[in-house]
């Protein structure tokens, strides 16, 4: 099943659990003509906003706006939490505490509001996959005479004609994105609420122009999959931005557009990442945290790939949103606080133990009930169907282990900073070498680790960390930014690898 595992179709929004191999990359490289920059504009980076350190964007414009009542946004965003208000673009008149907000709403309706002219549009489909990334575009005409085409919304190039709440601005309604004195923000209401949570790449705004999705991305002909395309030859106007998050010294810069940067509050070099609606990296699934039936005793952070426990006297588990049953993988966990002998445990799982997890209590719990599901813990045992055995060096704060799983042959090795434990060797192909485990390839399996209280805390590196590396080492396809040398053969997990490997 080269397709296996939790996630996103870009072609089937509303779902949670859809499968799919999702978006490969289409290098669009272009020159601006005038004002561009003469260097590639395909997407290669996003930025990684953490709702618990209160990251966001702001301006204000010091400049008249090209036009008050015409306008574009075109964003790629991706859902860290599917249970939250997150606001991905506002603009906020100042004086008159006016406003026009997109975001998603928690249930995962796609929201435009504004005041000064009643707007509230809702959508009835529901964009709720962690997984997955989205391209939403709502252009602007409060010019035009028919209510319904004074605001258009479109998600992944298909327009949102179905509307919960569907009321409209009014004729000649100003939309406060572009007038001199307001302020933009990205990722935050104007009172500091509704922080987003997740990532995003691609941040247009286009001021004086009502633009259709087709300016800034396209269908790509053999997959049938919309995609992003350079946004070269577009015009601005005085108070638009494009923001590509390349310059990690400056996270809000404004590469074209209004020369204003975006300040950033909160956001940090670390905050760049290579997880784009390009390249598609795993993280950990919010949705499968459970330990039994209604109790969730892990938290997420970071992108979702900050795993800690809370504050209870049980373990709490998660596991990677992308899943394999062919190929080889590798990832590495960074342990932030390892303060216990038995967790963190880490590791890889089956499909049938993450379905299983709500009973008995422990089933999802990494290497405890299924044979060929294996965990690493910080004693040096290896877990393997619930009992222990010695395995290699024990760990604790700030040591790196790797994981690599060979699909092919059937084998999981698990390395300590750099150096693979029990002398296993994952080049070793179907002999196997020193494997903590083997199996017989016939199911989906997925990176995974479990925790034990709120002294638990570690950070999931699927290609794109959220810690500083200081070697840097990428995988064959020059993929991903890993502490250690990837081992010959192994592949970061992100989409395209799986449209390749999986």
């Amino acid at each position: 099943m080269a397709n296996g595992g939790i996630i996103g179709t870009v072609n089937n929004p509303t779902s949670s659990t859809a499968t799919g191999v999702w978006q490969q990359e289409e290098q669009y490289e272009a020159v601006r003509d005038g004002t561009w920059p003469s260097r590639p504009l395909f997407t290669t980076k996003s930025l990684r906003f953490n709702r618990g350190s209160s990251d966001f964007l702001r301006r204000t414009m010091s400049t008249a706006g090209t036009s008050d009542k015409i306008g574009t946004y075109s964003g790629w965003v991706k859902r860290s939490t599917v249970s939250l208000d997150g606001m991905f673009f506002e603009g906020k008149d100042l004086a008159a505490n006016n406003y026009t907000q997109i975001y998603f709403q928690a249930t995962g309706a796609l929201t435009i509001y504004g005041s000064g002219g009643g707007m509230d549009l809702v959508t009835t489909a529901l964009f709720r996959d962690p997984s997955a990334w989205y391209h939403v575009v709502v252009a602007f005409d409060t010019t035009q005479g028919t209510a319904s085409n004074r605001v258009k919304v479109y998600v992944n190039g298909v327009q949102q004609t179905s509307f919960s709440t569907g009321t409209y601005l009014a004729q000649n309604a100003t939309i406060y994105f572009g007038v001199n004195g307001d302020q933009q923000g990205i990722g935050v209401r104007e009172d500091g609420a509704l922080l987003w949570n997740g990532y995003m790449a691609e941040i247009c705004y286009v001021d004086g122009q009502a633009l259709a999705p087709t300016s800034f991305g396209e269908t790509n002909s053999q997959t049938g999959i919309w995609v992003p395309k350079a946004v070269t030859g577009l015009t601005f106007g005085n108070n638009g931005c494009y923001l590509d998050f390349k310059n990690a010294s400056n996270l809000g810069n404004v590469v074209a557009g209004n020369s204003t940067d975006f300040t950033e509050n909160g956001l940090t070099s670390l905050d760049q990442s290579t997880d784009t609606c390009t390249t598609n990296f795993a993280t950990l699934n919010p949705l499968a945290l459970r330990n039994n039936p209604n109790a969730y005793y892990a938290v997420l952070s970071q992108g979702n790939l900050k795993l800690k426990g809370n504050a209870t006297t049980n373990n709490g588990n998660s596991f990677s949103t992308m899943a394999f049953d062919t190929g080889k993988w590798y990832c590495e966990v960074k342990m932030v606080d390892a303060d216990n002998s038995l967790f963190p445990i880490v590791g890889v799982i089956t499909e049938a133990e993450i379905v299983s997890a709500n009973s008995p209590s422990n089933s999802g719990q990494i290497g405890t009930t299924i044979a060929g599901t294996v965990g690493y813990s910080p004693d040096g045992q290896k877990i393997v169907a619930g009992t222990e055995s010695s395995y290699g060096n024990t760990f604790t704060n700030n040591d790196i282990i790797g994981i690599a799983i060979d699909c092919d042959n059937g084998a999981v090795y698990f390395s300590k900073n750099g150096t693979f434990q029990a002398s296993g060797n994952p080049t070793s192909g179907s002999s196997r070498t020193n494997a903590a485990v083997t199996f017989t390839p016939s199911t989906n399996y997925f990176f995974g680790a479990s925790v034990y209280k709120d002294t638990n805390d570690i950070d999931f590196n699927f290609g794109s960390p959220p810690f500083a590396i200081s070697s840097g080492n990428t995988d064959g396809n020059g993929f991903g930014n890993f502490e250690y040398a990837v081992p010959s053969g192994y592949f970061s997990l992100n989409t395209k690898n799986l449209a390749e490997y999986g």
